[in-house]
């Protein structure tokens, strides 16, 4: 059962997700998600002038059961603390500069894991889908 003190008011990013649930090619919702801000958690090991850079973004890498990479970011401190209880601080970044710099290997991108509209893409697809023309 869900409260309304535990469900707050779902943000622009979190409603373009339950939209990729129902249709994953809904261009609205890619728009709406390639321009949001995602909350990065900072790893704990990253030094704090790395946390501060704003050209540089350490991306924490969680291992999948299966052994695959991925990075989790979140759309909100809810959605990161269901998760990720522990993390102390995080970066706010735009999701569409983030897979415009992502990186060409097997790495892959989850936006709110533990969620119900949880997503996860492949190095490509975050290439593909996310890194979108600003305008």
């Amino acid at each position: 059962m869900e409260t309304p003190a535990n469900d707050p008011t779902p943000t622009p990013a979190q409603r373009a997700l339950d939209a990729l649930v129902v249709n994953t090619e809904d261009e609205s919702a890619l728009d709406t998600l390639a321009s949001s801000e995602v909350l990065v958690p900072v790893p704990d090991d990253a030094m704090d002038e790395e946390a501060a850079d704003p050209t540089a973004v350490a991306l924490p890498v969680l291992e999948e059961p299966d052994g695959r990479p991925v990075v989790p970011v979140f759309t909100s401190e809810l959605e990161m603390a269901e998760l990720l209880p522990f993390v102390s601080r995080y970066r706010l970044v735009p999701l569409g500069a983030l897979a415009s710099q992502w990186p060409s290997d097997d790495l892959s991108l989850t936006i709110d894991g533990s969620s119900s509209h949880g997503l996860t893409l492949t190095s490509d697809g975050v290439r593909t889908l996310l890194a979108r023309p600003h305008g």
